[in-house]
């Protein structure tokens, strides 16, 4: 695979949320703009290990952790259609880029979050992580 995943770029990918993988469920419902917040080369295999934040329309519920993305971001991200829409923080899928079904090997991102935007979202996220932090791997 030669795609490159960077941190803030925004892809397509069938993310599973944590309470449909709790129920058992094993496919994302559909596919949704998700965004890679941390890529990384595996020193022992050389593969690229992702986690990815779901990008959604509904309003966070009261005991979620999401961000908002604002005007400038989403037009960033390739998102320019949505009127309004958050980063869930609280919970990631972790995919293997070279190994997932999900991932299109020639797909191209929307587009990827300024740097200060995504140093907002990574803080969020590790904060979020520390505390109760939901990952769903897929690569089961």
């Amino acid at each position: 695979m030669s795609r490159e995943f960077l941190p803030g770029q925004v892809i397509t990918y069938p993310y599973l949320w944590a309470w449909q993988h709790e129920r058992g469920e094993t496919e994302g419902r559909k596919t949704r703009p998700t965004c890679v917040v941390v890529a990384v080369r595996g020193a022992n295999d050389g593969l690229t290990h992702l986690a990815l934040l779901a990008i959604t329309t509904q309003p966070p519920q009261a005991d979620r952790i999401a961000l908002e993305v604002s005007d400038i971001e989403c037009r960033r991200a390739g998102l320019s259609d949505l009127k309004r829409c958050w980063i869930v923080v609280d919970e990631y899928n972790y995919d293997v880029a070279e190994r997932s079904w999900y991932i299109e090997p020639e797909g191209k991102a929307l587009g990827r979050f300024s740097k200060a935007f995504m140093m907002k979202i990574a803080a969020a996220f590790g904060e979020a992580s520390r505390k109760a932090g939901r990952r769903v791997n897929r690569t089961e």
